[in-house]
């Protein structure tokens, strides 16, 4: 076996089908997208080259940056709530009574599709019958807002509910890592008189420092490409107060019949994501490697 796996011949063929469907899957899309960007297209007939008009014209474009200020705003506190997702994995992490409940009742959203969790909030936000308008009602509130409707409150009201969607997944990372960290560590901090929160801070933060890192990333990136549950919520409204990238790309390319604009957009996102990567991984690097 290891006389095979040494053929340089023989690894040309196992890996050969992995990368031509990397190659058609992902950098030919990228390719034809930046190539689509090009172009005066509706995406059917035939196409004119148009050089950069479409790229600058992203520039120049108000709503391609108010959904660009959006998605950055979605992306912060994307990543903000990591903080709470790693607060209630390192409570979990110390077996309390009922913690394997509540890590199950946590993965709940992740067995739901987007499409189904947008339906459910929608239902908890409805201004006339709304859960939250009810409970708010209960409480004496006369005049309870229509939370998708205003403005003001539409980004925050879709934040949480995006927040509620990925908890359980973030959770269940976090609890793997710290599962992961040996126990003689943690008994040995707490024999030299270490409380949980220092043991939490200066013990299990630092071992899992790479797992935040790359969680951070996660988020950020995901949170850039959103599309799906703020599309069945708002279509990006009221009035493009909760438009997003994603959002915006496909109104352009697949609703307006504008699809050299919306292949632009689609890959000024790309270079964006690719460019909050490198920044984050910047950033956050170190040269130490914790070793346990």
């Amino acid at each position: 076996m290891k006389q095979v796996m040494s053929n340089k011949l023989i690894i040309a063929m196992y890996t050969l089908p992995a990368l031509i469907l990397i190659l058609a899957l992902v950098y030919v899309p990228i390719v034809m997208t930046g190539y689509y960007g090009l172009m005066e297209w509706d995406g059917i007939g035939a196409k004119t080259f148009i050089g950069l008009e479409n790229y600058i014209g992203l520039m120049q474009d108000a709503k391609f940056w108010d959904s660009a200020y959006h998605s950055f705003l979605l992306a912060a506190f994307s990543t903000l709530s990591l903080v709470g997702y790693l607060v209630i994995s390192l409570v979990l992490a110390n077996k309390l009574k009922g913690s394997e409940l509540l890590r199950k009742i946590y993965l709940i959203p992740m067995l739901l599709s987007s499409v189904a969790i947008a339906q459910l909030w929608l239902k908890i936000y409805d201004p006339n019958n709304g859960m939250l308008n009810s409970l708010l009602e209960i409480f004496g509130v006369e005049n309870t807002p229509t939370w998708l409707a205003d403005p003001k409150l539409v980004l925050i009201s879709i934040f949480i509910a995006i927040i509620w969607q990925y908890a359980g997944f973030y959770i269940i990372i976090y609890s793997a890592a710290l599962k992961g960290i040996p126990e003689s560590l943690v008994e040995a901090a707490r024999i030299d008189g270490a409380n949980p929160i220092q043991i939490a801070y200066k013990v299990k933060l630092p071992l899992i420092a790479g797992v935040i890192k790359v969680t951070i990333v996660l988020a950020i990136v995901g949170s850039l490409k959103y599309f799906d549950l703020i599309y069945v919520m708002t279509g990006g409204g009221p009035n493009g107060a909760s438009e997003v990238l994603a959002s915006y790309m496909y109104k352009e390319a697949f609703a307006s019949y504008n699809f050299g604009y919306g292949s632009a957009v689609g890959f000024a996102l790309l270079v964006i994501c690719l460019i909050i990567t490198w920044l984050v991984r910047k950033l956050t690097a170190s040269n130490e490697e914790i070793q346990y």
